[in-house]
Formats: structure tokens, C-alpha cells, sequence
């Protein structure tokens, strides 16, 4: 082991003791029993712990290629970590989708719970709960009185998600269960003394969520900003973090007019292939209807998501992949009450004793559309998420454990956009349907880059916007500056959500500045970059080659993935 990669497993092994819930989903051992300190000293002691890292990573000399790479994502990312403390987001850690009081609910899904032992650290992770979520309250106390605020939008969404997790409030899909009372219900083991340790804990982590709600609510809220958008300058740095490149707002802004107008239009087409002179709205009312493209009940689409996993990892294996035994297996699995409406994926383990998995949300659905899923979990599964990330925590001898196991959203979600890409262009979307599914979803992500900058930088519609973009869209006018009403009507109308789906992902992108962009933008260096590697190497271009060159690099900033794809 070379001194870089050296620094950078050590990076690995004291970050996970420094934030037990991200070493569990890293599947680093030891730290499971845990739960991560939120409070503003915890996380003046990580910034100095980075600060070391950095130091330590000056002082050493690459010796070869893989080196050379390591050392370039380390900096870059430790880098992007020091730029979110000077801009002290560390003390408004508070959104509706993804922020420590979710996490702290979430880890308890990808804990292992097969025997008495894992049980047993369940337990101890449930008695750490209230004191984890009281180090958030900590947190956000600091931000009020040093005037470092988030949305008061985004503290109230994360207080209902708060209450729903207690079962103070019900969920969705009208449950009213306390997500730890359900869950701590799945031990079947014979110790009694350990199934009253894990009901008290339960009981006691829901208290404290509630609570933690009522202190949102009642606290945090008054204090919070009334605006939803960030401004330029935070939302610029935010972007930074996500893709690992800089963007132009502006510049990407104007080009996801452009790539949304193209889309629209094959949409038309395909619509009307479909039924015949309908709008992709009527043709989308048509299919959620249709037996043929709709599967009843959250189980038997589970099932039947895991057959389309497991067929295209089978088509693809050693066609336009080379895929390891240790990756064949991908599951299916249904979301947890109280998750964000979009589906998602978790990595597996460093050692793979748990798998790579796909989640469906049900947010009280009982009839789901295949026409929409289908290009969805080829996102997630195969060719997408899973591919990438699993791939990569197998390249133990060309890339640092740090690597390994760091994932960069505009480098993820950019390969798993165009994994759905691929997918149309080998001519896995033959069925109108499919291919409305899968132009719905490159639709929604080319909106995304719309609203997520025209949100948060409080831009106008353009004067020179396509008029089919606009239409049926109540308010979209050229010099219309957006809103969440706008943005919530533009979703449902242009991608084709529905109204719950394009609620939740209005306020995902109100906390979360710049991630939404990351999959459309990333999409955009994937293509240029394979597009680039097609014209240097004419007929010798070799599509599956290609592949495996560019997922061994890991996760990689944007900037870095298009420098490393020009080299090779």
C-alpha cells in the first residue's frame, strides 16, 4: 500500500468513528452501535480532523498513476467537505428529503438484523437516539443565534417527517405506527430481557422524535427564513459539492431549455404513436389506467422489479459489461413509511454480506405503473447505480478504499441518467409506453436543471422560451419568475408527475440546492465524454470497453472524469 492510499483508508476508518451512521452505510464494522454527534464542537473537531487529512495528503509524493487519481479525489473531496463548514452548513442541517433527522431514522434499515447479536446492537443504536437528535437541537440552536438559518418551508416538512416517525402524525399511506415500534416488531428471538431493552428503546426514540417535532415546530420554525431559495453565491458552492465541477447557473440554465424542448417533442410523437393525436398528458391518463402497463399492490411490484432486475443484469453480463459474481445479486425492496416519493438505491457493504438494493416507496399507492418504473430501475439497479458503485468497491487494487467508497452525486446520478439513456438507445424502450416512461423521466430531469436554478436564483422564464413548453401550464408566461406553485405545475404538466410525486420533489429541491441538476448535467459529461472517446478511436471503439475503463475510476468529480476519460 503506497502512502496515499494509506491516508486515504485511514480517512475512512477515523471518519467512521467520527460519524457512526455514515460508517454504517459504508459498511465499515465497529461502529454500528452508535449514532453520529450533530453538535457544532462534533463538528469543529471533523473540520479539524480534514484539515489534517489535507495537511498530511501535502506532504506526500505520488508514486504512479493510481496514486496520482487517489490523491486528486481526495483533495477534491475533503476540499468540498472544508468549504460546507466555512460556510457553516454544519449548523442548518435541516431539509424534507435527506438530513441528519432522517438519517438518524434510516441507518436502522441497513442494519444487519439476522441474529440475537445484531439485535442487541440494534438496541444500543435505539438507546442513542434521543441523545443524537439532542446534538441537532444543538446544532440548530447555534444557527439561530449566530443568524444561520434554513427555510422555514424545509424546518416544517422535516418536523411532520419527525412526527410521522414517531407516529405522532400518520403517514401517507394513513399508518400511524411509530417507525421504531414497527420495526423492533421484526425481532422474533426468544430473549426476553433483550425484546424489553428494544421495546424501551423504541418507545424512547419515539418520544424524542416527537418531542424533537414539537421543538421544530414550535422553536426553529419562528426563526427560520420565509424564503425558499438560496441566492447565487450559496447555491454556486452548494453545485460544487454535488457535481465536483463548477457550473455557470446561468449558461446551464439556457441549456436545459434547449434539452427540454427536444424532449417535448419526441413525447408528442411518441404520444401520439400511442393513441393517436393525444397530448403525453391524455396518453399518460390512458396508461395509468391500462392493466397492461399497471401492476395492483406493493408486493407484486416489488416482485416484479426484481424480474427486470435480474433479467437485464443476465442480458447484460459479458455483453456490454463484464459484471463480478459478487454483483449478480441486486435487490428489490420496498421503502420504509415516512421515505421521499422517489425511488432509491443503497450500496452494498465494503465485504458484500449485504447487498446492493433498490427501494420503492409506496406513499399510500396501491396501483403503480410499470411504463414509468421500468426505466426507473434500470436508474437504480442495472445498468445504473448499482453497476457504478458496487463495481467500484471491487477495484481494491486500482483504487484507494476511499474511493471505494465515496460517491459524488453529479458522477452518480449522471451514469445512472445515462444507463436509462443507453437503455433507449440499444432499444430497451420499443414499447411506446416504456419509451413515454423513459422520456417522462429525462423530461423530469431536464426540469429539474429549470427549477432548481430558476428556485433558488429567483430567475424568470425566458422571453424566447418555447411556447409548447409553456402550454397548460397555469402561470408559466416568458418573464414569470418562479415559485413552488409554478414549479409544482410545471412538473405535473412538462415530466408528467403526479401531484403528490411533484409536491415532494419541489421541496427536495428547495433543500437540497444544486443535487437535482446533477443528473442531467452529469449526463451531459457522460455523453461528451463517450461521444469524445467515438471520435478518437473511430472503428476501434469498443462500447464495453469503454464501460469497464470508465467505472473503474470510481466515483469521480465531474471535472476529473472528463480529464481522466481524455487521457486513457
Amino acid at each position: 500500500m503506497t502512502a496515499v492510499f494509506d491516508l486515504a483508508s485511514r480517512v475512512i476508518d477515523e471518519g467512521a468513528a467520527a460519524d457512526p451512521i455514515s460508517a454504517t452505510y459504508q459498511g465499515v464494522p465497529g461502529y454500528d452501535h452508535l449514532l453520529t454527534d450533530f453538535s457544532p464542537e462534533a463538528e469543529d473537531a471533523r473540520h479539524a480532523q480534514t484539515l489534517g487529512w489535507l495537511a498530511d495528503l501535502d506532504q506526500l509524493e505520488p508514486e504512479n498513476d493510481d496514486d496520482r487519481l487517489a490523491a486528486a479525489v481526495l483533495r477534491e473531496r475533503l476540499g468540498a467537505g472544508v468549504a460546507t463548514y466555512e460556510t457553516r452548513e454544519h449548523l442548518r442541517p435541516i431539509n424534507i428529503l435527506f438530513s441528519p433527522l432522517q438519517q438518524v431514522r434510516s441507518v436502522f434499515t441497513v442494519m444487519a438484523v439476522a441474529s440475537e447479536e445484531d439485535w442487541a446492537t440494534v438496541a444500543a443504536r435505539l438507546e442513542a437516539v434521543p441523545a443524537a437528535l439532542q446534538t441537532l437541537v444543538a446544532a440548530y440552536s447555534a444557527g439561530i443565534e449566530q443568524g444561520v438559518l434554513p427555510a422555514r418551508r424545509q424546518v416544517l416538512g422535516a418536523a411532520r417527517v419527525a412526527a410521522v416517525t414517531a407516529g405522532a402524525a400518520p403517514a401517507p399511506s394513513g399508518a400511524t405506527a411509530s417507525f421504531f415500534a414497527t420495526f423492533v416488531d421484526r425481532y422474533a428471538g426468544r430473549d426476553a430481557d433483550l425484546a424489553e431493552r428494544l421495546t424501551a428503546g423504541a418507545a424512547a426514540a419515539s418520544t424524542a422524535y416527537a418531542d424533537l417535532a414539537r421543538w421544530l415546530t414550535d422553536v426553529y420554525a419562528p426563526a427560520a427564513l420565509e424564503t425558499d431559495g438560496v441566492g447565487r453565491d450559496r447555491y454556486v458552492r452548494m453545485a460544487r459539492v454535488y457535481l465536483g465541477a463548477d457550473i455557470d447557473p446561468e449558461e446551464t440554465y439556457a441549456w436545459a431549455w434547449g434539452e427540454l424542448a427536444t424532449i417535448t417533442r419526441r413525447m408528442r410523437e411518441c404520444a401520439s404513436r400511442l393513441y393517436g393525436g393525444v397530448t403525453p398528458q391524455e396518453a399518460q391518463a390512458r396508461l395509468d389506467v391500462d392493466p397492461a402497463h399497471t401492476i395492483a399492490g406493493a408486493e407484486e411490484t416489488r416482485q416484479w422489479l426484481q424480474h427486470v432486475t435480474d433479467e437485464t443484469t443476465a442480458s447484460f453480463a459479458g455483453r456490454y459489461f463484464d459484471i463480478p459474481e459478487e454483483m449478480l445479486v441486486c435487490e428489490a425492496v420496498l421503502a420504509p413509511p415516512g421515505s421521499a416519493a422517489a425511488p432509491y438505491y443503497t450500496g452494498p457493504s465494503e465485504d458484500f454480506s449485504r447487498p446492493g438494493r433498490t427501494w420503492l416507496p409506496v406513499i399510500g399507492e396501491d396501483r403503480f405503473r410499470t411504463w414509468w418504473l421500468l426505466s426507473v430501475w434500470h436508474h437504480e439497479a442495472v445498468p445504473g447505480h448499482h453497476l457504478q458503485i458496487a463495481y467500484a468497491l471491487l477495484q481494491r487494487e486500482r483504487l484507494s478504499r476511499f474511493q471505494r467508497m465515496t460517491t459524488i452525486s453529479g458522477h452518480a446520478e449522471g451514469w445512472a441518467l445515462y444507463a436509462e439513456w443507453l437503455m433507449d438507445e440499444l432499444g430497451y424502450y420499443a414499447d411506446p409506453a416504456d419509451e413515454l416512461g423513459f422520456l417522462s423521466n429525462q423530461s423530469l430531469r431536464s426540469v429539474r436543471v429549470v427549477i432548481d436554478i430558476g428556485l433558488h436564483l429567483g430567475l424568470a422564464i425566458p422571453d424566447d422560451a418555447d411556447p409548447a413548453l409553456l402550454a397548460d401550464v397555469t402561470g408559466a408566461v416568458p418573464g414569470a419568475v418562479w415559485d413552488r406553485g409554478l414549479a409544482r405545475e410545471f412538473l405535473r404538466v412538462r415530466a408528467l408527475q403526479t401531484p403528490g410525486f411533484a409536491d415532494s420533489e419541489v421541496d427536495r429541491y428547495l433543500g437540497l440546492p444544486g443535487q437535482a441538476i446533477c443528473y442531467k448535467v452529469g449526463e451531459r459529461e457522460w455523453i461528451s465524454a463517450r461521444d469524445d472517446a467515438r471520435a478518437a478511436e473511430g472503428d476501434d471503439f469498443d462500447l464495453k470497453a469503454w464501460h469497464m475503463r470508465a467505472l473503474a475510476l470510481g466515483s469521480v468529480g465531474l471535472a476529473v472524469l472528463r480529464a481522466e476519460l481524455a487521457s486513457a
